[in-house]
């Protein structure tokens, strides 16, 4: 049952929510590193997945799953939470909050390029334009401002934020071509998430418990980031009468985002990260408005 009041209400509230993580990432890193991050918060999205799973009585699925869909499973696990999050957590302890923020919204960018190689979908010269404008805005960010000298801030976090962003469009490739249940999948891919982290953890020495403030910080990642905010943001797409006019709420996150940062975590606010996400957000619309022209023709 169609309900776009409701739908408005859980976007905005899985927005707002999506808002806070960023913040939440670097306040979080400051007590325990980024392997440890990833292996406290995945457990703890790990948790409630199964948890609803069982609310849901959905367990007989997991039962089922057949060999191909266990195989998929350990990939896009491997993709996400491992791989993507991993990355992320490293380029957020290497760089300001802000930057890692908008950096973070290049994936949409890449996605069109992954899209054009796995989908055969033709490359447009508006299409090209748009992702340039986005680019452009990457770089303003990645030299913080001083896009002629080409001296990037921190190449390495730079980098690792751009990487990250390539996972999560690899994953998100993968999961369009996955037909099962979505709270099936998430368990699974983050079942198999949690086993390669729990890996990594020990052979690199990061078995540690964690003190309460770290504890405490990678509990609301692993729920506000990874589980009962994709669950509300699902909810949303399925009350929407427009699920496209829904999504596009998603694009106030960064700069929701930003104000969080502003207040939480103390950084200032410069204006190269705001000119620099406006140019890769507006790129990525300058995305949707060539796809719905072509889809018209």
């Amino acid at each position: 049952m169609k309900n776009n009041k409701l739908a408005y209400l859980l976007a905005l509230l899985a927005v707002v929510l999506w808002s806070t993580v960023g913040s939440a990432f670097k306040i979080t890193l400051g007590y325990i590193n980024y392997v440890q991050l990833l292996l406290y918060s995945s457990f703890t999205a790990l948790i409630f997945l199964s948890g609803l799973i069982v609310y849901q009585k959905n367990t007989a699925l997991l039962l089922k799953a057949s060999g191909k869909q266990l195989l998929s499973s350990a990939i896009m696990g491997f993709l996400n939470p491992f791989a993507y999050y991993l990355i992320l957590f490293k380029a957020y302890s290497l760089l300001q909050a802000q930057e890692a923020v908008a950096l973070n919204y290049t994936w949409p960018v890449i996605l069109v390029l992954f899209s054009a190689f796995f989908f055969k979908q033709k490359l447009t010269w508006l299409n090209i334009s748009a992702m340039l404008v986005s680019f452009t805005g990457t770089l303003i960010i990645a030299t913080r401002g001083k896009l002629l000298s080409l001296h990037f801030s921190d190449p390495l976090g730079v980098g690792l934020a751009v990487i990250s962003a390539f996972f999560w469009a690899m994953y998100w490739i993968m999961n369009m071509k996955d037909t099962r249940k979505t709270t099936e999948k998430l368990l699974l891919n983050f079942l198999f998430g949690f086993i390669y982290i729990l890996i990594f953890s020990s052979i690199t020495g990061n078995l540690t418990f964690p003190s309460f403030e770290a504890a405490i910080g990678s509990v609301y990642i692993g729920l506000f980031e990874m589980g009962v905010t994709f669950v509300i943001w699902l909810n949303a797409l399925k009350y929407a009468e427009n699920t496209a006019a829904v999504s596009n709420l998603v694009y106030l996150s960064p700069f929701l985002s930003l104000m969080v940062v502003s207040v939480a975590v103390g950084e200032k606010i410069m204006t190269y990260t705001i000119t620099g996400l406006l140019l890769i957000i507006g790129g990525i619309m300058l995305q949707q408005l060539v796809r719905k022209k072509t889809a018209r023709l």
